[in-house]
């Protein structure tokens, strides 16, 4: 697991940053993902019980990736399955980045 840069401001790349949070939930899909994550904190989720909107397992991978690429979630293997937690004060950060 990779530590995430929460620093954000309105400097370039912050601004950038904030940007892609804001792409990464722009999406309903990923957005439901992110927020069924975030109601396990301070704990993880295992993939397994995160819903399935009806889309195939590939698809919500895709999903739960663009979310781990934004720095909105991280995810660590535990047996067989994968859990998703998500990443304290990077949503936040870059709400208080644009207001």
């Amino acid at each position: 697991m990779t530590s995430v840069e929460l620093h954000i401001d309105n400097a370039p790349d912050g601004v950038e940053r904030s940007a892609a949070v804001f792409k990464a939930l722009a999406d309903p899909v990923r957005l439901s993902l992110y927020l069924a994550i975030r109601k396990a904190l301070p704990g993880s989720i295992c993939v397994c019980d995160l819903p399935d909107f009806d889309l195939s397992q590939a698809t919500i991978s895709h999903h739960l990736r663009k979310l781990r690429e934004a720095g909105l979630v991280s995810s660590r293997r535990q047996g067989t399955w994968v859990h998703y937690t998500a990443q304290e004060g990077v949503f936040e950060l870059a709400v208080d980045s644009v207001v």
